[in-house]
């Protein structure tokens, strides 16, 4: 798999990370622990080196810990904090014996921290200059993140969202992203896996591990709708996952993108591709047409894009 830069960090990372977030097992649905483990092997034989985790993500961290064993030194492992109260140091230090690790390759800040809060960007580069981690970021929701972030020049990265449905911040802001040439990881491609196209109108999320068990029917229905409007794209691609992908990774400023995964056959959809070419200019500008006509861009606010947001409330 072809690798990018982890920004300016020296960091070579595979263009398409693993999202270890379902193997977690709390918030996708149960999971069974020796397939998280094949899941992980498999990725690892296609060329995936980045494995996106925290400790918020159930046991995502003691299950991605196992699979490093004898793997350690050709793996890039990014984690968080998110604000357990025992603060970001001892946080870590729990963190890495999870791991089984010495060191985080990418460690961030699981959100933008307020003015009050600034003290933790600090706390962040002490840990770095102990050698505890190797580069520093935060995760990030929005135009207004972004800005007060890069406003630290110190950070090496940020976590957004980026996807077909959810083009903003990040085009909003990637003018701006480019400049700081800050590594740009890509969370949410799939739109919490909607954007694999298998789900239709009706779809019912029965395990009460899966968060999408909370979605209302209205508010599935109307991203199901949203989804097929760029059906158009799998054709092209084979797929509307791969499409997905595909658009994520046609932005040059971005280093990798972690998809969700918890089987086999998912680590075999997402990594088993060398490359990840560009969307035809053709497709891409429809792409920008509908996004602006459905409201998915900012400034643009449709109908639609209203009551997902009533109902996300």
């Amino acid at each position: 798999m072809q690798q990018r830069a982890l920004g300016r960090t020296g960091i070579m990372v595979s263009e398409r990370g693993f999202g270890a977030w379902a193997i977690g097992g709390t918030s996708y649905g149960a999971v069974d622990r020796a397939q998280s483990l094949r899941a992980l092997a498999r990725a690892d034989e296609l060329g995936c080196n980045f494995f996106d985790t925290a400790m918020v993500y159930g046991d995502s961290e003691v299950l991605l810990g196992e699979f490093l064993r004898g793997r350690r030194e050709r793996m890039v492992v990014a984690s968080k904090y998110s604000g357990q109260p025992e603060g970001i140091k001892a946080t870590l230090e729990r963190q890495l014996q999870r791991l089984g690790t010495e060191w985080i390759d990418y460690y961030q800040i699981h959100w933008a921290p307020s003015t009050s809060e600034e003290h933790l960007y600090e706390q962040l580069l002490r840990l770095k200059a102990a050698g505890k981690v190797r580069a520093v970021g935060v995760s990030l929701k929005n135009a207004n993140d972004v800005d007060r972030v890069l406003a630290h020049g110190y950070i090496d990265g940020v976590m957004l969202r980026l996807s077909l449905l959810d083009p903003d911040p990040f085009v909003l802001c990637r003018a701006r992203l480019h400049e700081a040439g800050v590594a740009v990881v890509v969370r949410s491609a799939l739109r919490e896996g909607f954007l694999s196209g298998k789900f239709t109108h009706d779809a019912v999320f029965a395990d009460p591990a899966d968060q999408r068990g909370e979605w209302s029917r209205a508010q599935i229905a109307a991203t199901v709708a949203q989804v097929e409007q760029f059906r158009f794209l799998e054709q092209e691609s084979g797929g509307l996952a791969w499409a997905a992908i595909r658009y994520v990774l046609g932005f040059p400023e971005v280093a990798t993108v972690a998809v969700g995964i918890r089987t086999v056959e998912q680590a075999e959809a997402a990594f088993s591709a060398p490359t990840a070419q560009p969307l035809s200019a053709v497709h891409l500008a429809r792409i920008a047409r509908i996004q602006s006509q459905s409201g998915l861009r900012a400034g643009r606010r449709s109908l639609l894009r209203r009551m997902l947001d009533r109902l996300r409330r």
